[in-house]
């Protein structure tokens, strides 16, 4: 791979006329305005990031999440391309590339996690329970959906991923001139495609880390294909979504222990426990212990600091202050991995994430591990979820057993033909479009994401408040 097919500034679909002389922005400069303007991108303000329905103005929503994988995502980028520059590692790649670099990831940042469900990754979670619930069950002219459908339609299903929801949004959903969504240039959409892999390709033991999910619906296949070429990446991962998925990485990490700390689930003292545990500690190599360490004795240097400066409460001080820290901390691990397997990031031949192999994968371990058991297995969290879900479940249930006939020769009943008309008509122009000519299969393929569509488009709150007046409760 090299940097002037990866960093193609081309679009799916090309500018009509000459480019206004007075617009001195590249064309990922635009791209970045494209995704601002955009009413999706505002729509991440009422999504979840951890905590489901939370009504507190302080924890984190998909919105405030996304701009701080923008902002170090763009960090990354500066500090890689600088390094690129000053070792010469790519004779053509100059000052402009460094900043078409920073602009993409700095772009991808704010989309990685645009097309995802509401009630976050646990909204992904029950969309799959519930295709491989009720395809089997549902049945169109007859015949199971499980078995009408073609293996790969049935697993983008079962498979069910935001991240290739983020993909079909941002090129077909998202209808602002016509049917190519918001046309972002290739480059962009590369680094947003963490697994260039079909849902008849996940292998979770092939040790790749780009096979482990689905990475795009057999519906965008074609777009998935003319993204693939333009880069002339063969089926790899493009390099910068290295950088997009650390920066998503940090900043969920250390978001994650903030807000578990703010909501109650996890305290300085459980924390810096935690931190120290004897059995960490010992699996680590002794320049890798001394390194965490440090970071460790930080938390407690930030309290002691708390103290002396008479803040009214040293333990939260200390606990938001040790997050930048480590932000910093993981921002240069990452940096490293990139720099240390450069080339085999640009052969294609990397294949784990940049903090394996460096002094911070242990930190970015134990931080996981913490945030999993105080946060995500508490008993608030799994209340939130299961509320979440039974709002979820009710919402597919109508909109799926209206759209099985919706479009074909079969009548609906009247309960089901409103509900069709509940669905975005741009959503449903987009549907036709792309199901014209199709077989009857297709077209039920397409009908099922029409409402995967549909209710991805939802914000936590509009899906609450659909779901109380479709069930009729005040």
């Amino acid at each position: 791979m090299n940097w002037t097919d990866l960093l193609c500034a081309d679009r799916i679909r090309s500018y009509v006329g000459a480019a206004s002389s007075t617009d001195l922005r590249s064309e990922f400069e635009k791209d970045y305005h494209r995704i601002i303007g955009s009413a999706s991108f505002r729509r991440l303000q009422d999504k979840t990031q951890v905590f489901p329905l939370d009504k507190s103005d302080f924890i984190r929503t998909r919105l405030t999440h996304s701009l701080e994988v923008s902002s170090i995502a763009r960090s990354l980028g500066q500090n890689i391309s600088q390094y690129i520059i000053r070792n010469s590692k790519e004779p053509g790649f100059d000052l402009q590339m460094q900043a078409d670099v920073c602009s993409i990831v700095q772009c991808a940042g704010l989309i990685h996690d645009i097309g995802n469900p509401p009630f976050g990754h646990f909204g992904e979670t029950t969309i799959r329970d519930w295709f491989k619930v009720n395809l089997p069950r549902l049945t169109f002219v007859g015949t199971p959906l499980s078995e009408y459908l073609a293996p790969q339609m049935v697993q983008d299903f079962y498979h069910f991923e935001g991240n290739a929801q983020a993909l079909r949004l941002v090129t077909k959903l998202h209808f602002l001139v016509d049917e190519n969504g918001m046309n972002l240039t290739y480059a962009l959409l590369n680094t947003i495609i963490k697994y260039p892999v079909s849902s008849l390709e996940i292998n979770r033991k092939s040790g790749n880390i780009k096979d482990k999910k689905l990475g795009y619906f057999y519906a965008d296949r074609d777009i998935f294909e003319k993204i693939q070429n333009a880069t002339h990446v063969k089926g790899c991962r493009h390099p910068l979504c290295y950088i997009l998925e650390a920066a998503d990485d940090i900043a969920y990490l250390t978001a994650d222990i903030e807000d578990g700390y703010r909501k109650g689930y996890i305290s300085y003292r459980t924390l810096l426990e935690e931190l120290r545990s004897e059995d960490v500690l010992r699996r680590m190599l002794p320049d890798d212990q001394n390194i965490y360490m440090d970071m460790v004795n930080r938390l407690e240097r930030k309290y002691e600091s708390g103290i002396k400066r008479n803040v009214s409460d040293p333990e939260s001080y200390a606990v938001s202050n040790w997050i930048v820290n480590v932000q910093g901390f993981l921002i240069a691990c990452a940096t490293y991995g990139f720099t240390k397997n450069y080339r085999a990031i640009m052969n294609g031949t990397f294949t784990a994430d940049l903090f394996q192999g460096s002094h911070g994968a242990a930190l970015h371990e134990r931080l996981g591990d913490i945030a999993y058991r105080y946060v995500f297995v508490s008993r608030p969290i799994y209340k939130l979820e299961i509320a979440a879900a039974t709002i979820l479940d009710s919402l597919l249930e109508k909109f799926v057993t209206a759209a099985i006939y919706y479009d074909t020769e079969h009548e609906l009943t009247d309960v089901q033909d409103k509900m069709m008309t509940l669905i975005s008509e741009n959503y449903k122009a987009v549907y036709r479009r792309y199901s014209e000519g199709k077989s009857s299969q297709e077209k039920l393929y397409l009908r099922l994401m029409l409402v995967t569509d549909n209710i991805c488009g939802m914000t936590d709150s509009y899906a609450k408040r659909l779901y109380q007046e479709l069930n009729g409760i005040d």
